[in-house]
């Protein structure tokens, strides 16, 4: 049975996106390999060096939920995310965000719970 051990990440500059993600997860670069960094995590985020990032919509992103979604928020848009649009759908509420990359993710209240 396979099973999500990493989500790789591809940008110009991993170690400028590895400031962003290491705070925003509350983790630490467990591996440096030229180009590719690796978070400590589970399943662990990968930063991958590529000289042209895909452009447009990423086909895969994180969803991250956890605390109040809006201090959470509040808080990456601190480091550096940017706010792209709010969500809310019937009880269930998330937030779309950029990362300094460009990378959208959401962060959304756990199910069932809307602040």
């Amino acid at each position: 049975m396979l099973a999500v051990t990493m989500v790789t990440i591809d940008c110009e500059d991993p170690k400028a996106l590895a400031e962003f993600w290491t705070q925003a997860l509350q983790t630490e670069v467990v591996a440096d390999l030229e180009g590719y960094l690796v978070l400590g995590g589970s399943p662990a985020l990968a930063l991958q060096q590529v000289e042209d990032p895909t452009p447009g919509k990423n086909r895969l992103h994180l969803d991250l939920s956890g605390g109040v979604r809006t201090e959470e928020v509040a808080r990456l848009v601190e480091l550096g995310a940017e706010v792209v649009r709010n969500h809310d759908v019937e009880g269930f509420a998330w937030t779309v965000l950029r990362d300094p990359a460009g990378n959208e993710f959401c962060v959304s209240d756990p199910h069932g719970e809307n602040d």
